[in-house]
């Protein structure tokens, strides 16, 4: 019985030995590997192409994934259908990207002077439309499905100072500034909308919510004229 128990405890050594040394080899040929691919994964360039004579690119390694050979080898794709790019094209020149709050300032003040998308005329039903559609995705959660600052979010309780459009003094020109680059809480939906896709917001926002607002000084004309006839 005592024999027996050495045997024991001398295979067990001997096991627990050889596993350790097996650990603690070389791992460029383990004995057996799952999956070799993500044992040695390789790590692929997104700006890299496989060797193509045709533009002058040469690399040592061979790219044999489907869809990066049929994009000449290279791993960066283009963006799926429906997302936007994220360049500075479209965007906003580059003399016009506010680098500082003061010209933030200055370029806001300036785009209310902008009264008028520069989109097609043609398609104002068109664009109205969709401007429709993106703005309850994208804007509603906040500023409300009417425009008064009233969406779930806020009613939520989670996010408040949201104004009403009626209440604001705002042009299609600052409307797109603001989608373009935020202003005080709200942030930048730039990453959201494409470029014309802005323009449309901007447009809808100012034909459904402040269409039939009355600037304050044709209102208190009004009241003076009421008052005067009475």
């Amino acid at each position: 019985m005592r024999n027996m128990k050495n045997i024991l405890k001398i295979t067990t050594i001997l096991g627990i030995s050889v596993i350790a040394l097996n650990s603690c080899g070389p791992k460029d040929n383990p004995p057996l590997v799952y999956f070799p691919d993500m044992y040695f994964p390789v790590a692929y360039d997104p700006m890299l192409k496989t060797a193509s004579k045709a533009d002058g690119h040469y690399v040592s390694k061979e790219n044999e994934i489907p869809a990066f050979v049929n994009n000449y080898g290279s791993t960066l794709l283009s963006p799926v259908e429906g997302t936007v790019p994220q360049d500075k094209e479209g965007i906003l020149p580059e003399d016009k990207t506010p680098k500082n709050v003061e010209e933030y300032t200055a370029f806001y003040e300036e785009s209310k002077s902008v009264t008028a998308s520069p989109l097609d005329p043609k398609n104002k039903e068109k664009d109205l439309a969709r401007g429709k559609k993106l703005y309850e995705m994208t804007c509603a959660a906040c500023h409300g499905v009417g425009g008064d600052g009233q969406g779930p979010i806020v009613q939520s309780g989670a996010y408040s100072g949201v104004p009403n459009y009626k209440d604001r003094q705002i042009t299609v020109g600052s409307t797109h500034y603001v989608i373009v680059n935020g202003r005080n809480l709200m942030g930048s939906y730039a990453g959201q909308l494409a470029p014309a896709d802005r323009w449309r917001v901007a447009m809808y926002v100012m034909s459904a919510f402040k269409a039939d607002a009355v600037a304050p000084v044709a209102a208190a004309d009004a009241t003076t004229t009421q008052t005067n006839t009475k």
